[in-house]
């Protein structure tokens, strides 16, 4: 349309496809259906026909999506009638990513990520520009991510170019080829780690929050932990306050369930030196929770380091994770206190849900739960957060929403996935640029044992109150319920 864009970056050690992406973000039409020229020469996949200098002039011609000439009405079709292609599509699924060359760990990670709503909005609410190649990483990876999910939300499969070379000029490491010339495999979780603490930078909390960044307000857990000298109970233990934004579930030949391996990450013997006995002992870690966010992270630790090898290896072990999560007794005594009013309301709302599949005829309790379930995504709710801390979680309950899985025998090999949760009990499998519609019981087997899809990080989200819930029932349950929940704790 005879637009000019001026300043455009070109890097001509980066593929074409890096500055067609560009193009692509400019104008908003697809790298397929560009047609980059320059004095007579076309771009392909190469520079050597197009010789670029600073300042000149390009003209590139191409059609928008929404430009394009309308399709003919099809013929109807029937659900009983369609394949998984044509059912995903029916489903309304949502966009995929293009894997660029063993890019699926950071696909997963973007998958999985945005299924938190808060974060969606707090990179909404971010003004910054792309600036490629200029210094501001923790921008650029925050404007990348945010026109990525802008561009995933028009439904179309998504080739991630510009955030995966916002990520590469971050942390080069992410950009290592190997023998043959493509990229190397990463580590899904250290890029998940590396994005969040890239958007602490650049997100703002909401008003009100007492937290710097939206990582902290709705990732950032907080924990009091206390050292004891083994071999001398006189000497005085050190305290002090640990924050992190994901848990740790250690897995051992004990672990065969994940709250099990939580509770263990609690209790550590680490060994330092003794002021007292001037010599290195093993001290005695133990920790508790004292703030619990909307949103709870958990790291498998599946891989360690095998030195003769020099690979990360995969501990294939099983550990069954649930859909409900309970965290309560893995907090302060402090925190505990805190969290009763709330799990006292959860238990009437439960009680109510029981008397409901007596009261009506024909109602069972896996209808009822489901239900439940349902309200999840479609009722108006509590808040799940403190008054006095926005983002917190208020009642220790969280209900699975994404799990990001690897399948191979080494973190820098095989293939990483995001599962989400869509609605209810079903899920979408997004492998790369294939979404496709999942029961959860397929998710909630993705808890290893073998060479099949291993669940290696865990996203669980609050659990949420509904509003309108039988105000009668709940107010002459709640004191036994209270009352019920302090039995339970002794």
């Amino acid at each position: 349309g005879k637009e000019v864009f001026q300043d455009v970056e070109v890097n001509t050690d980066e593929e074409p496809m890096v500055f067609k992406a560009q193009l692509f973000a400019l104008t908003g039409v697809q790298p397929e259906r560009q047609k980059v020229m320059l004095k007579g020469a076309i771009l392909d996949q190469s520079w050597d026909k197009v010789k670029v200098k600073d300042g000149m002039m390009m003209m590139m011609m191409g059609t928008k999506d929404e430009d394009m000439p309308t399709q003919p009405v099809e013929k109807t079709r029937f659900v009983e009638d369609m394949d998984e292609s044509e059912l995903s599509k029916a489903m309304d699924m949502p966009a995929g990513l293009t894997n660029l060359g063993n890019t699926c760990y950071m696909n997963a990670t973007v998958q999985c990520l945005k299924s938190v709503p808060e974060l969606r909005t707090a990179l909404t609410k971010y003004s910054g520009n792309l600036q490629l190649g200029g210094g501001d990483d923790a921008g650029n990876m925050t404007a990348a991510l945010r026109d990525c999910y802008t561009t995933m939300d028009k439904g179309a499969t998504v080739p991630p170019m510009i955030l995966l070379q916002v990520l590469h000029m971050a942390f080069p490491r992410f950009a290592e080829r190997g023998e043959q010339g493509g990229y190397q495999q990463q580590d899904a979780n250290e890029c998940w780690m590396e994005v969040l603490r890239m958007l602490q930078a650049k997100t703002n909390a909401t008003e009100g929050s007492t937290k710097a960044n939206a990582i902290d307000q709705f990732f950032g857990i907080e924990c009091s932990s206390e050292t004891k000298c083994n071999e001398a109970p006189e000497e005085a233990p050190s305290k002090t306050v640990e924050k992190f934004l994901q848990f740790s579930c250690y897995i051992d030949k004990d672990v065969k369930y994940l709250h099990t391996g939580l509770k263990n990450r609690l209790t550590e013997v680490i060994q330092k030196r003794s002021p007292t006995l001037d010599r290195d002992t093993d001290y005695t870690k133990t920790m508790a929770i004292n703030r619990l966010p909307g949103y709870m992270t958990i790291q498998m630790v599946r891989f360690h380091f095998k030195q003769k090898e020099a690979v990360n290896a995969k501990v294939l072990k099983d550990i069954k994770f649930p859909v409900m999560l309970d965290m309560f007794d893995m907090c302060s005594t402090e925190l505990q206190d805190k969290l009763r009013p709330v799990r006292a309301e959860f238990k009437a709302y439960e009680d109510w849900l029981v008397e409901q599949t007596v009261t009506k005829k024909g109602k069972n309790r896996t209808e009822t739960e489901k239900a439940e379930r349902e309200a999840q995504d479609n009722a108006e709710h509590e808040d799940y957060w403190f008054s006095d801390d926005i983002g917190s979680n208020n009642s220790g309950y969280y209900v699975l929403q994404a799990v990001l899985t690897h399948k191979g025998r080494s973190s820098n090999s095989g293939h990483y996935v995001g599962w989400v949760r869509q609605k209810g009990d079903i899920w979408l499998k997004c492998d790369d640029d294939d979404v496709s519609p999942v029961h959860e019981e397929d998710v909630l087997k993705l808890s290893g044992g073998g060479d099949w899809h291993t669940a290696y990080l865990l996203l669980y989200g609050p659990r949420k109150l509904p509003k309108a819930r039988g105000q009668k029932e709940l107010e002459s349950s709640t004191p036994a319920a209270a009352e019920g929940d302090k039995m339970e704790t002794n």
